[in-house]
């Protein structure tokens, strides 16, 4: 047995009988149509599996050739297709040809990081400086606020450009019109209402936008407005019109905004992160090149370097440091100063993830509890640092299956600043903004995956009241979604090799909106099973033929996966990821646990 085509099963049986697997989910396979499968493989060459896979997950033949060769000149969008945008491109250009004084404020993460570095390196090929201003996360918090437009405007700045943030910042921005400072809002979060007062607005996710660009990040939105800038410049004929920057290389940085935050990766995302990976792979952002030897990085880069190498260290400044870290390290052209801020964001993730494992072990137990009478989990301390709240509330929502939110703080004197991950289905921004417009949070919004908020935390309970009620029909119709684990299909061991993957990475990248294939392997045995740092677990499965494929559970000590994987020669039906594992000059096959379910 290879990789087994799809045999349709009844709509309501689980696949391998899996209703309940040992982390709960029920397996459910992709289905194809064969018609279709027979059709992309012949018309575009493509390994069976690869066409299987593709028919799956709803890619058609109109469709694939872009989402096999996603090019910035077949999905780039027309600029002037986003509102505000052709305003914020002239305001831009006016700027860099007066020589006025500019400044980006940017968030804290990843995204914005990478948005404000892509607008510096812009600004300074085009021979300008661009200050750089990156709220405090501890004790200015999310966006711009009347008091960093006061100190941007005592700096001298004219003109502001808020990127990843700006969107839902109504007073702040009036403050700004009042000291008599222009900015720009370049943001993707969701927009309920009208736009504050500003130059220029460019959100995709305002209402009065047709762009159809609604997935796009911060990172994205950025990269667009640039185009923008030098359309604008070769229209005017501007000095230096005929050597403006080439966007293209600084597609990496716009990549790793999309990947980090978690945006699909079909269309104008999937582009930017195709050709972005070709960038990062030539290793011409020294910032980015000198994070990845600090933390070991090798081979070729990928998406899971984006999302689980170089993001987490990027984000470490603005969770536990000094907030502006990533935007430098992204930004420089010296290869000294590039080495010291990633010497500084690598030390600053090991206190992040020191920090992140205390909070986690007292979080588990409240968010537990939660969960067995709420459809929304709400757990929060005012000891647990603000810094690490977000990836805990992703950890929960993984292990819980429900939407959480995590909130930390300064004091108990002070507000609480929340972070919420959401499962598939339910829209746990919009929810969060309704919150705000109810009168219970002090601020919050975010997109239907992810949202921020700061809240008294006499408000707590009831924003628990709130949320459980605004988002119980979205709970109840999303709740086989959150459950259900897609397999794309049965496989035996010996299937699992080098040419699989290679025939794998014909259709990717993957991520959000296009995951990683999953494999179930019927009834294997673990014949080798070994502990590694007291959390990961070492393993071996082996099949009735005696094939074996080994691999490694991370984390799974914390779950029921790794005591399942602890009992030596018990047999299960195993759902994996198959992974390319090079080491001290050998390439291998290996699996990565993703569920177990008991067989028979």
């Amino acid at each position: 047995m290879g990789l087994a085509a799809h045999k349709h099963p009844q709509p309501s049986s689980a696949f391998l009988g899996v209703e309940r697997s040992l982390t709960g989910r029920r397996w459910r396979v992709r289905e194809s149509e064969l018609g279709l499968v027979e059709a992309l493989r012949r018309q575009f060459h493509l390994p069976e599996i690869a066409a299987r896979l593709l028919a799956s997950r709803g890619v058609t033949l109109e469709a694939a050739p872009n989402f096999l060769e996603p090019t910035l000149k077949a999905l780039f969008p027309d600029p002037s297709s986003f509102k505000d945008m052709d305003e914020a491109a002239r305001v831009i250009e006016d700027a860099i040809v007066a020589g006025r004084p500019c400044a980006v404020l940017a968030d804290y993460d990843v995204d914005g990081g990478s948005s404000a570095a892509q607008l510096v390196r812009y600004f300074r090929a085009r021979g300008r400086d661009l200050g750089i201003y990156v709220p405090d996360r501890m004790k200015e918090g999310y966006g711009p606020s009347a008091l960093a437009f006061e100190r941007l405007k005592e700096q001298g700045f004219e003109l502001v450009i808020t990127v990843d943030c700006g969107a839902a910042a109504e007073g702040p921005l009036n403050s700004a019109a009042e000291l008599g400072l222009d900015v720009i809002v370049l943001d993707h979060h969701l927009m309920a209402g009208p736009p504050p007062k500003a130059r220029a607005v460019v959100n995709p996710n305002r209402i009065d936008c047709r762009s159809g660009q609604g997935d796009l990040t911060a990172a994205g939105v950025v990269l667009v407005t640039m185009a923008a800038v030098n359309r604008e410049a070769r229209r005017r004929g501007s000095i230096g019109s005929n050597n403006l920057p080439d966007l293209k290389q600084m597609l990496d940085l716009a990549a790793i905004g999309t990947v980090c935050d978690v945006a699909p990766l079909t269309g104008f995302n999937r582009a930017i992160v195709a050709q972005g990976l070709k960038v990062l792979r030539n290793g011409k952002n020294i910032g980015l090149a000198a994070l990845g030897d600090s933390a070991g990085r090798k081979g070729a880069a990928s998406v899971y370097d984006f999302g689980f190498v170089l993001g987490p260290r990027i984000n470490a400044g603005g969770r536990v440091g000094d907030a502006s870290l990533a935007t430098r390290l992204l930004s420089t052209e010296d290869p000294d100063e590039a080495h010291e801020l990633a010497a500084a964001l690598e030390a600053l993730n090991a206190e992040r993830r020191q920090r992140e494992a205390e909070m986690l072990a007292e979080a588990e137990t409240a968010a537990i509890a939660e969960a067995e009478t709420r459809s929304v989990v709400i757990v929060g301390s005012h000891r647990w640092h603000p810094g690490v709240i977000g990836i805990a509330a992703g950890r929960l929502k993984d292990r819980l299956m429900k939407p959480t939110i995590v909130l930390g703080g300064v004091s108990e004197h002070e507000p609480a600043k929340g972070s919420g991950r959401s499962t598939p289905g339910v829209n746990l921004g919009a929810a969060v903004a309704a919150a705000k417009e109810a009168g219970l949070l002090i601020n919050g919004g975010g997109h239907a995956m992810a949202a921020g908020l700061s809240i008294e935390w006499d408000r707590v309970e009831a924003l628990k009241d709130f949320l459980s009620e605004r988002l119980a029909g979205e709970m109840a119709a999303a709740a086989g979604e959150a459950r259900a684990l897609s397999i794309d299909s049965a496989a035996a061991i010996g299937a699992l090799d080098l040419s699989l993957i290679d025939a794998l990475d014909r259709i990717g990248p993957y991520g959000q909106g296009h995951p990683e294939p999953i494999f179930a392997l019927p009834d294997v045995r673990v014949s080798f099973a070994k502990l590694v740092k007291e959390e990961h677990v070492r393993f071996t499965l082996e099949d009735s033929r005696g094939a074996r494929i080994g691999g490694i559970a991370f984390r799974a000590m914390k779950s029921a996966l790794g005591e399942a994987l602890m009992k030596k020669d018990a047999i299960y039906h195993a759902a994996v990821r198959v992974k390319k594992n090079e080491w001290n000059g050998n390439v291998r096959a290996e699996a990565e646990i993703v569920d177990l379910a008991a067989a028979g």
